[in-house]
This record gives C-alpha cells, sequence and structure tokens, in this order.
C-alpha cells in the first residue's frame, strides 16, 4: 500500500514544470520549433515540401477512388493529417496520408455497408435502391456518396480512438507482433489484391464488385468473362500511361542519388491526360469514365454516425494496428538513420489524432505513407515544417485547381495507383534471398501473402499473426539439443557434433539444452536427452526390475525344490540370491550427467516437474545429475522447487 501511495504521488504531481513537461511529450513542437534553424533547414523542407505535395495530388485522388470515396475526400485527408502530424509527431521524416493497404481496407468495409444499406453497386453518386432514406444512418436524401463518406468517416474515428487508448495505455509493444516478413507479405498480398480491383477501371468494365473470401478469384473471373465489354479507350489510355510512367519511375530510382528530385512524371501524365480527355470528349464520344465534379473549399465538420459504431468496431482493429506498424517502422527506420529518438507511444497517439480530428472533416483513416517518406527523405527535409508546405500545396488544390480534373479519366487514376504498388510486387524477387536466410520467416511471409489474396486481408493479417507465433512455438518447442566436448587444455566446453578434436570426459557426460524449458518442450527434453546420452533411465530400471524379478522367480522355484527333498541342503539359499549366469545387468557407462542451463531463460512448474523426475530416474540407476551455468531466476525457482 505504501509503495502504491508513494508511486501515485511522484505521478500524479502537478505543478508548472510537471504541466510544460506533459504537453511538450504530447506536442514534440513545442520543443524543437523554438530551435528551428532557417538558415539551414528551411530551403531543404520547402523544396521537400513541395515535391510531396505535387506527389500527393494524383495519389490523394486515386487511392480515394480505392477507398470507394469522391476524390476530394482523399485531398481533405491528406490535408488535415499532415497539419495534425506536424504537432504531435516525434518523426522527422515521416510523410502521413492516404495509404493503398489501408484504403484497400477502408473501401472493403464501406462496400460491405453500402450493400447493408440497399445501394446500388453504380458509379459514385448512385442512389439507393427502391427509396432514396437510409435506414442505416436515417438521414434523408443520402445518396451513395454521402453514406459511403458516413461510414468511412466513422471507422476514421474508431481507428483513431483504438490508435489513442493503446498509446496512452502504452501498448506500443504490440507492434513488435508484426514481424518483418508478416508486413512484407501482408502489404504484397494487399497489393494483389489492391491491383486486381483497379483492373475493371483500366479496362472500363463494369462488373459486380465482390467482397469477403475469395473475391479475389471471383474478380478475376468476372475479368474475363466481360472481358468483350472492354473500352477500348480506356485500354489504350492505361497502356500509355503505363509505358510512360513505369520507365521513368525505374529511372527515378535508378538515378536518385544523382538527382537533386525525382520527375513528377505521374502528374504531368495526370495534366495531360485530363487536357487530352477534355478537348477530345472521351466522356461522351467513349464512354469512358471519368472524375467528374469536384468541388472547392470545405465543408462543414460532421460528427460520425453513432449507430454505425458496433458494426465498424471489428473492421477498425486491423486497420489501426498496421496503421500504426507502418507509422512506427518507417519512423524507426529513419530516426536510426539520421540519429535521434522516436517514442513509439507518441507516435501511436500522434497517428490516432490524425485520424481521430479529421473524422469531424470528412477524411477517411490515414498512415505514414512508403513512397512518400522515401521520397520527403531523399529530397533533403530535416523537420516536419516540410508536412506544412505540403499541405499549403494541398489547399491551393482544394480552393482553385479542383475542377479542373473533370475530365480526368478513372483508368489513370487506376494506373497511378497500380505503379505504386510496384515495391510491394518487388518483394517475390527476395523471397530466395530469404529462404537461404531463414526456412521459417519464408514460410510466414508466403501463408500471410496467399492467405490475404485469397482469403481478405483482415484474415489474412490474423493468420499471419497466428502463424508467426506458431512458428515461435515451434522453434522453442524442438531446439537444439547436444553433447558438449572439452576442447583441449581449456576450460572451454562445444557442441560435439560441430567441432571435431574435442575430447570426452571418462563416465561423465554434458549435455546443453538450447531453449528454455517449459510445458511444450519438457517431452522433447527428456527424449532429445535420453537419445544423445543413449541412457534412459526409465528402460534401464524396468530391466533391472526385469532381471530382479526373473532372479526372485527363479530363486523360489529353487527353493520350492530343495525344500521338498533336499531340506538339508541350506547353501543353495545363497546360490539363489545371485542371478543366473545367463542373466546380465544393463552396463551404464557413465556416473555423472551434467545438464548445461547456460541457454535456460526461465523453467516453469512443467519444466522443473520434468527436473525433479530426471533426477529420481537417473539417481535409481546410479548416475547423479548436476547442473551448470543456471542464472539467478532459474536458481530462485529450483531452491523455491
Amino acid at each position: 500500500k505504501d509503495l502504491i501511495l508513494k508511486k501515485a504521488r511522484e505521478v500524479c504531481t502537478c505543478n508548472l514544470q510537471t504541466i510544460v513537461t506533459f504537453f511538450c511529450r504530447l506536442f514534440p513542437v513545442l520543443e524543437w520549433l523554438p530551435h528551428y534553424n532557417v538558415k539551414t533547414q528551411l530551403l531543404g523542407d520547402v523544396i521537400s515540401g513541395l515535391l510531396v505535395g505535387v506527389v500527393a495530388i494524383p495519389q490523394s485522388i486515386s487511392y480515394s477512388l480505392l477507398a470507394s470515396q469522391d476524390p476530394i475526400y482523399g485531398i481533405y485527408t491528406n490535408f488535415f493529417c499532415n497539419i495534425i502530424y506536424v504537432a504531435m509527431a516525434t518523426s522527422h521524416h515521416n510523410s502521413v496520408g492516404s495509404f493503398g493497404v489501408l484504403c484497400l481496407m477502408i473501401g472493403q468495409s464501406v462496400n460491405q455497408h453500402l450493400q447493408l444499406a440497399g445501394y446500388s453497386d453504380d458509379s459514385t453518386g448512385s442512389s439507393l435502391v427502391g427509396n432514396s432514406t437510409s435506414s442505416s444512418n436515417g438521414t434523408a436524401g443520402c445518396d451513395r456518396s454521402c453514406y459511403a463518406i458516413t461510414v468511412a468517416l466513422s471507422l476514421s474515428f474508431l481507428v483513431g480512438l483504438y490508435q489513442i487508448l493503446l498509446g496512452v495505455l502504452q501498448l506500443g509493444f504490440v507492434a513488435v507482433y508484426l514481424s518483418e516478413p508478416l508486413l512484407s507479405g501482408f502489404v504484397t498480398g494487399s497489393s494483389l489484391t489492391i491491383i486486381t480491383s483497379q483492373m475493371k477501371y483500366l479496362l472500363g468494365l463494369k462488373i459486380p464488385r465482390h467482397e469477403g473470401v475469395g473475391s479475389f478469384i471471383l474478380t478475376w473471373i468476372d475479368l474475363f468473362r466481360y472481358i468483350q465489354n472492354t473500352n477500348i479507350c480506356d485500354l489504350v489510355t492505361s497502356l500509355v500511361s503505363l509505358a510512360v510512367i513505369v520507365p521513368v519511375k525505374e529511372l527515378n530510382d535508378r538515378y536518385k542519388e544523382k538527382m537533386k528530385a525525382p520527375f513528377p512524371i505521374e502528374l504531368l501524365v495526370v495534366i495531360v491526360a485530363t487536357v487530352i480527355s477534355h478537348y477530345c470528349n472521351f466522356g461522351e464520344r467513349y464512354k469512358s469514365a471519368v472524375c467528374g465534379d469536384i468541388p472547392t473549399g470545405f465543408r462543414k465538420p460532421t460528427l460520425p454516425d453513432i449507430n454505425l459504431f458496433s458494426s465498424l468496431a471489428v473492421d477498425a482493429l486491423p486497420i489501426a494496428i498496421i496503421g500504426f506498424a507502418m507509422t512506427v517502422s518507417l519512423a524507426e527506420i529513419f530516426g536510426k538513420k539520421h540519429g535521434y529518438a522516436v517514442r513509439a507511444n507518441q507516435e501511436m497517439i500522434a497517428i490516432g489524432m490524425c485520424n481521430l480530428i479529421p473524422s469531424f472533416f470528412y477524411c477517411f483513416a490515414s498512415s505514414a505513407a512508403l513512397t512518400k517518406t522515401l521520397l520527403k527523405e531523399s529530397t533533403g527535409t530535416q523537420t516536419q515544417v516540410s508536412g506544412l508546405v505540403t499541405s499549403l500545396v494541398l489547399l491551393l488544390v482544394l480552393l482553385w485547381i479542383a475542377p479542373l480534373f473533370y475530365s480526368l479519366q478513372t483508368s489513370i487514376l487506376g494506373v497511378v495507383t497500380i505503379v505504386n504498388l510496384r515495391g510491394g510486387l518487388r518483394k517475390f524477387r527476395d523471397t530466395p534471398r530469404m529462404w537461404q536466410i531463414s526456412k521459417l520467416d519464408t514460410v510466414v511471409w508466403w501463408t500471410t501473402m496467399l492467405c490475404s489474396t485469397l482469403i481478405t486481408t483482415e484474415i489474412g493479417l490474423l493468420v499471419g499473426v497466428c502463424f508467426a507465433l506458431l512458428c515461435i512455438i515451434f522453434r522453442t518447442q524442438r531446439p537444439r539439443a547436444t553433447l558438449l566436448g572439452k576442447v583441449s587444455d581449456t576450460e572451454i566446453y562445444e557442441d560435439q557434433s560441430s567441432y571435431k578434436q574435442l575430447s570426452s570426459i571418462a563416465n561423465i557426460k554434458i549435455f546443453r539444452f538450447e531453449s528454455s524449458l517449459y510445458y511444450a518442450n519438457k517431452d522433447y527434453f527428456k527424449t532429445a536427452l535420453y537419445q544423445k546420452t543413449g541412457v534412459n533411465p526409465v528402460l534401464l530400471a524396468a530391466k533391472h526390475q526385469k532381471v530382479e524379478a526373473q532372479a526372485n522367480a527363479d530363486k523360489g522355484n529353487s527353493k520350492s525344490f530343495f525344500g521338498t527333498r533336499f531340506d538339508c541342503l541350506k547353501p543353495a539359499k545363497k546360490r539363489a540370491e545371485r542371478p543366473p549366469a545367463d542373466t546380465h545387468l544393463p552396463s551404464v557407462d557413465m556416473h555423472t550427467l551434467i545438464l548445461d542451463c547456460g541457454a535456460m531463460q526461465f523453467i516453469d512448474t512443467a519444466g522443473l516437474s520434468a527436473l525433479k523426475e530426471i533426477h529420481h530416474d537417473y539417481k535409481e540407476i546410479g548416475v547423479q545429475l548436476l547442473l551448470a551455468n543456471c542464472n539467478p531466476s532459474i536458481r530462485h525457482r529450483l531452491r523455491e522447487g
């Protein structure tokens, strides 16, 4: 009680210094902004912010399509989250905004709710099937676009709430369960799903949208089923755009060290395609799908739909975890590279606020974006001031430029989305090398990738996490077990199967078990011990009992025979007490067994019981058991047990 009260007083003290410290930790901008050097840092931040803003324009519009939203909402999302992240982030290089994998998961959740609410699967703006009022949100005259953003902003609110709660409760460690192979496989699987969802835009097809298990395969079946309805204008536009964008992006990657900034080929293609589509009237002449009206300015803030929270609560959890994991992993990578500390829990709170607050301004969930973060770091940014510059660029689009994209074909947006997924697809080239390094990690990668692609992204993530944990258990359940030998003229003992010219000590065997001893591997521990030492005390004890039983039986027979006929021959008893000449007791080639516990971190009650059992069994056959290299916690457990 006294200890708890003492700790509570330390934490709950309130004075000016603690208040200042609290706000400086909550808003790191208060620490670094007063020391901002305009002469040395401003130029790099401005250039980097401008370039990221230029790249963010086409990505914001194209990723809106992926999230089943109107283009304006993608611009809103990137604008607001950048401003909030500047104030609350500990990372100097992360660029936050719409992220392809999250947009895919948001789009899947939104489409499920659109179907449940009875909206048709037509283009954005279609009304309810059969009536004009949504029973879910009770908003009269809310069309498909209106209900889609209502679902998305409610989802974003829950995602932000989850992330803030995890950050406040100091649960940032949950990200450690998302290993690099798992995340890589998940991103690759999601990339394949995204490409599949964008193919209908590249071909100009109107096919039913599939959600849930098997949507990947069903979508490809429909693509081939309706391939004869391909819009030739959209197909040609897509192929030409791919032929232009991909080589330039490859050149940007190859010569990024020599170039001061990558060439903004995506924005150039979007502008040229919009101009050509406008003057050639692709929308009416060839029936190509175009963006349509994109409003300017900002909408009045709104509240999330509380009625949707119960149905969105499960969908929000994997989005929150993936968004946080991507944000923290990128922050730690560049923090380590440039020599500054990153607080994982503060990053969780920061990205949570980037989702919670913008949800009132018609935004969907966001996280750190890989491509924009790499661009930001490579173009010389030093602080998050570059994020403000990016927001200013997007503000210009919101106020004046957005309506100019009226004639932009959705096939171009699909091309922009697919081209930005090249990084995820390149992971296939790394799998042979990964197999050489770690076969289990490669299996985790393939399992997560296939489940994310063929089942659903959420189930794929869950299966990947569970399978990765099972692999860890498997590694500790059947660890390496060896006999040790002594290096000549030293006190060093090493594995006899790995090193040559090691000397064994007569009648003493040293056994090393390279894992903690607990309930899952105690049976394997005993099996490996008996196999390596060649001495199974249980079998030997059984043979001893069998020999003794046979001897006692012979003794009984002899006693009966001599007692009835030659009762005077008493020395026969002594002869019968010894085993017959044709019966041999099993021999043991050791008198001491040493267990090297140096690799054991802990022993649970089942492991302790196994040690007691082994100690008793070897004692029965005359072999003493000794433990070596026990750490303090194991010694404490042994004393207590």
